[in-house]
């Protein structure tokens, strides 16, 4: 029996904003279960590549691979874009994406944000989504919290807010984007002890961190990206405990006085 090909995976990738290089043919892969998690320097293309393979941004070369299926472009160079939009909505659904500040709707409660891309986007009928948003309510610590708006609620509350509904999805894979970066340590905190119940569980999931000790404790993999190129990877015992590359054993030394 062959094995399930990977739920995302991206060969030869390059993005360039202008005459900005911000990437230069990265690769990666992410199966089932794998929790990898895109480390360095702030610039070095963390953030982008994760923005482009959910499809938020357009690569100007390179392969996206979602479940063996090849996104399909149109184009070439600045000028090729996704060709299939179902494809591209498909995709991006089964991706959901957990920002840095939350990107809750102001004018929805906690529940009702919650519920709305299953509803609206996903067509599930109401009364179902309602019980499965309030049971990830709950998984996340903040049943308590469903009625209120996100004003209401600290930051590190309306992150596990953004956790719950991209929960909600039920994606194949959760894609974080510094998700503790905007937060206090003590509510970090808060959102780190989610991330890791979810790493326990088996869920499939990519982080870009600054976090070295999340990096180190909750991934399979770590990715160490150097302007735009992949400097250094392999299962965290290598990576934090033996780096060969000497870019990555400066950027652990500045991360840990820092």
């Amino acid at each position: 029996m062959s094995a399930a090909p990977p739920v995302i995976q991206i060969t030869g990738l390059h993005k360039s904003f202008g005459a900005l290089d911000v990437l230069r043919g990265v690769d990666m892969t992410a199966r089932a279960g794998d929790v990898v998690s895109l480390i360095g320097s702030s610039g070095s293309g963390k953030s982008t590549l994760l923005r482009c393979a959910n499809l938020l941004e357009d690569s100007q070369q390179g392969d996206v691979i979602f479940e063996g299926e090849p996104v399909r472009w149109h184009g070439t160079g600045h000028h090729r874009r996704p060709a299939d939009a179902e494809q591209v909505r498909r995709i991006r659904t089964n991706l959901s994406m957990v920002f840095q500040q939350f990107n809750l709707w102001s004018h929805l409660t906690i529940l009702q944000n919650v519920m709305e891309a299953p509803v609206t986007v996903l067509g599930h009928p109401r009364a179902e989504v309602e019980e499965r948003a309030r049971a990830y309510l709950a998984k996340v610590g903040i049943a308590d919290k469903a009625d209120a708006w996100p004003a209401q609620l600290s930051g590190g509350q309306q992150q596990r807010a953004a956790i719950a509904r991209a929960l909600c999805m039920e994606p194949r894979a959760l894609l974080f984007d510094e998700p503790t970066s905007a937060l206090d340590p003590e509510l970090e905190q808060e959102v780190v002890r989610v991330i890791r119940a979810l790493a326990a569980e088996g869920r499939t999931m990519i982080l870009v961190t600054h976090d070295m000790r999340m990096a180190r404790d909750l991934s399979s993999h770590v990715v160490f990206l150097h302007q735009g190129r992949i400097e250094e990877e392999g299962p965290p015992s290598a990576l934090f405990g033996g780096a060969k590359s000497e870019r990555l054993q400066q950027f652990l030394s500045h991360s840990q006085a820092a």
